[in-house]
């Protein structure tokens, strides 16, 4: 199973970066206005912001990359490798969009990473 872990990193990485891109993407549409964009003009206004695009396609990509590693490792020890991403997002999340980090999701995350180790080992 340890041969797949690149692949499963790879899995996290781009889940990761799908999340920051939508973010910024979604940061920079402001307010919605159904009233006067609609329903459809609004999804339309969504989906082709660059950075929604571009986190959907990243998503498809890590989807598929998800896909290949449960057809060769157990569910059981590759789905919790995914809690890395969130280590991953709040790292991004606190350097480059200035969102709080406080001691206890520092602590958190000290856990999330600990536990994936010990499933890695396991």
């Amino acid at each position: 199973m340890n041969a797949y872990v690149p692949l499963i990193l790879f899995t996290v990485l781009t889940n990761a970066a799908a999340q920051l891109m939508l973010k910024r993407g979604m940061s920079g549409l402001g307010a919605f206005d159904l009233a006067h964009d609609g329903l459809i003009g609004t999804v339309f206004r969504v989906v082709f912001n660059p950075f929604v695009f571009a986190g959907l396609c990243t998503f498809v990509v890590s989807m598929a990359s998800h896909l290949i590693v449960l057809s060769k490792v157990q569910i059981s020890y590759a789905y919790p490798f995914l809690s890395l991403a969130y280590v991953v997002v709040a790292a991004y999340a606190y350097f480059v969009f200035h969102e709080d980090l406080s001691p206890t999701r520092v602590a958190g995350i000290g856990l999330i990473v600990l536990g994936t180790v010990f499933i890695a080992q396991s």
